[in-house]
């Protein structure tokens, strides 16, 4: 494979049409999946300086830090990309819960044959 972005080592990550990419975030202690974000390259830029994970609000459409209000900042331990460059991997140690709705994880609810289920654990 001679693509440098698939199999070299520069940073060049490859943002959709909005200028953005995924992020999922994992607890570092437990490896559990926390949430599911964007970022646009100041939020990457942030999040690599500060140590401290920065993303693109969609809804918003403003950058905002993780746990600016609520105190629930991630600490990044290691970030990773994936080999297209197009999603990032931010393993990291929360101060708190990682959903705005005050749940550990945003995957708080399974999908059943009749319909969600909460989960607590």
């Amino acid at each position: 494979m001679s693509n440098e972005r698939e199999t070299g080592l520069t940073l060049d990550p490859k943002y959709d049409a909005n200028g953005l990419i995924t992020a999922v975030v994992t607890d570092a202690a437990s490896g559990e999946v926390l949430m599911l974000a964007h970022m646009n390259a100041e939020a990457l830029e942030l999040t690599r300086t500060t140590g401290e994970a920065h993303f693109w609000s969609r809804s918003r459409k403003a950058l905002w830090k993780k746990g600016e209000t609520s105190g629930h900042i991630l600490t990044v331990v290691e970030m990773r990309i994936d080999c297209d460059q197009d999603a990032v991997w931010i393993i990291a140690d929360p101060a708190g819960p990682a959903c705005h709705t005050n749940a550990r994880s945003c995957f708080y609810r399974t999908i059943t044959p009749d319909g969600l289920e909460r989960r607590d654990d």
